[in-house]
């Protein structure tokens, strides 16, 4: 299975047009829609720390409060419950949350299940063979000593408890299907469709959707969540940015035997291939997660790989499980089980790749703003901050009666999300030479936290020409005990897509073999397949297995769009 030919995934762009699909233009007529006062699209934590702050500022305001009618903020996710589809290594840091519900301590976090412990021990190793590491000093970017190791989605089961106790209307197993846009202004959403057939037809259970109108939207749909594209485009929030890049990780949760008493890194080589050709960057994390409500010791494992790299058989899964074969991770793992499995995109290109984060009656909050800083591994923190900030700002604007929520933008640059992105804003993007040539280069702009002038450009990840090559190689063969196929895995995830649903997955259905095997071996569902007697070289069809899929985005990155799928779809992640 080789090829000489390099093919880019962006000459065969995915069969949609997401302004025209995605945006409807007019309200349906009033009896026929919900009206709510603030909605927010996405249950995760940086929509969640949205609904909450701003409840807590109308609850000390009753008149702004009845102003917004019976339901003054509205939540809608997708998933079966918040932080259903949510997930993260995730080592967090504090303040923001502390801030959010300042009668909580860290050690309630504990009590109430989304906490795992205080860093106070980590090491940093490079892995440069199969058997070997090396400790090196801790890079200042990984250093973590008083953070917290967190659930993102058991955190956002909390959050929306929260919120729920606050006045929230959370609508989840609802999909935002459209953004709904009125005299040039976002004035809500569409929910979407349920009880449609393979083919779109209404089935017995059919519901339809409904517009739900509202004086301000919040856009926290996560990594490249459809809305948010379409309302890039139509309002043209990408002007003069940088465009956006993406990285995937794959995480599992393990129960061991023996706790483990640090935080570990690893920044390879191994398993990935060090050569420039192959694009490859990426690197590990195991978390020591102590639950305080079992007793029980656990471990977060991952691999994170840019989606920047050439060779089409890279796949973040097959990494991992390969990875955990390294004796480093055996003694840590051995004697433990395996109890949950996820997959999840997040945006990479820091400051430069930000969308403008306001457009006329909305706003974009945490992923959905590109708010993550890949150098230090962190975003949880900026996901709460600038949900907070939003609510804040919308909160001022809907007192005094305005419909611009411009003065977020302001308030982000100006927050520890706008200085700690602006360090790091050209950091990453020497890494897009590979390890060898771009590192050092990466090395100095973070030394320097940002005190060098300039600004780095980025090519997007589908204009990285492709080719078949030969990582896959190096891959382990699933046991079903100790390292595991895409399949058993998904299972794990708690995916419950229906099997006469409509296919949500766009991508081209007839593409050359370097792009096919691209999205097979990235994917880690196992949703993309080429059947056997395909020809080797040339154009090939693919197969979509889109009931497989746990909705985590990657495919938008190499050629294809992940569109929202019916609500209640997807994965059911409790510990991710």
């Amino acid at each position: 299975m080789s090829s000489n030919g390099k093919v880019a995934p962006a000459a065969y762009p995915p069969p949609v047009d997401s302004q025209h699909e995605f945006i409807k233009h007019g309200l349906d007529p009033e009896d026929e829609l919900i009206e709510v006062g603030v909605a927010i699209v996405g249950g995760g934590t940086a929509g969640l720390a949205c609904a909450n702050r701003l409840l807590q500022l109308l609850g000390d305001d009753p008149e702004t409060m009845e102003r917004l009618g019976e339901v003054p903020v509205a939540v809608i996710e997708k998933a079966k419950t918040c932080g259903g589809h949510s997930l993260s290594g995730a080592v967090m840091r504090p303040q923001p949350l502390l801030e959010l519900f300042p009668e909580l301590t860290r050690e309630d976090w504990r009590k109430e299940g989304f906490a795992y412990g205080e860093v106070k021990k980590e090491a940093v190793y490079l892995t440069p063979t199969a058997k070997r590491h090396v400790r090196i000093p801790t890079p200042p970017p990984f250093k973590n000593h008083g953070n917290e190791v967190v659930s993102v989605s058991a955190l956002a089961r909390y959050q929306q408890q929260q919120a729920e106790e606050g006045g929230a209307y959370v609508l989840t197993e609802t999909a935002a299907t459209q953004l709904v846009v009125e005299d040039g202004a976002v004035v809500g959403v569409r929910s979407g469709d349920k009880g449609r057939g393979k083919d779109g037809e209404p089935l017995g259970n059919f519901e339809p959707g409904t517009d739900i109108k509202a004086r301000a939207t919040v856009l926290a749909e996560g990594c490249w969540g459809h809305l948010t594209g379409a309302a890039i485009k139509e309002f043209n929030l990408a002007e003069g940015r940088e465009p956006q890049v993406w990285e995937l990780g794959v995480k599992e949760v393990w129960k061991v035997p023996k706790p483990l008493d640090r935080l570990i890194h690893t920044m390879g080589p191994w398993p990935l291939k060090i050569s420039h050709s192959y694009g490859q960057v990426g690197g590990t994390w195991l978390y020591p997660m102590h639950n305080e409500k079992t007793g029980e010791d656990l471990v977060s494992i991952g691999f994170v790989v840019e989606l920047e790299y050439a060779d089409a058989t890279t796949s973040a899964h097959d990494l991992l499980q390969t990875f955990k074969t390294h004796p480093l991770v055996r003694k840590i793992l051995d004697g433990g089980e395996r109890i949950a499995w996820g997959a999840k995109a997040l945006p990479g290109g820091g400051y430069w790749s930000m969308p403008k984060l306001s457009m006329p009656g909305a706003v974009l909050v945490g992923d959905a703003g590109g708010m993550v800083d890949t150098m230090a591994l962190k975003g949880v923190h900026h996901c709460i901050r600038s949900g907070m900030l939003a609510a804040e700002s919308i909160y001022a604007a809907l007192k005094r009666g305005e419909k611009s929520f411009a003065s977020y933008e302001q308030v982000i640059e100006e927050s520890q999300v706008g200085k700690e992105l602006w360090e790091v804003r050209n950091a990453r993007q020497p890494l897009q030479k590979g390890l060898l040539l771009g590192g050092p280069l990466s090395g100095v702009q973070q030394i320097t936290k940002g005190r060098l002038p300039g600004r780095a450009e980025w090519h997007r990840n589908d204009q990285q020409p492709m080719f078949i090559g030969d990582t896959k190689d190096v891959y382990v063969k699933p046991d079903g005990k100790y390292t595991f196929d895409k399949l058993s895995s998904v299972f794990i995830s708690g995916n419950a897509t229906r099997d006469d649903a409509p296919n949500h997955i766009r991508v081209r259905k007839r593409v050359p073999r370097e792009i096919a095997e691209t999205w097979v071996w990235m994917c880690p569902a196992g949703v993309y397949e080429i059947p056997d007697d395909a020809p080797e070289h040339g154009e090939v069809d693919v197969t979509v297995n889109y009931t497989n899929c746990v909705q985590c985005g990657a495919i938008t990155a190499k050629g294809g769009r992940l569109t929202t799928p019916e609500g209640g779809d997807g994965p059911l992640y409790q510990v991710t």
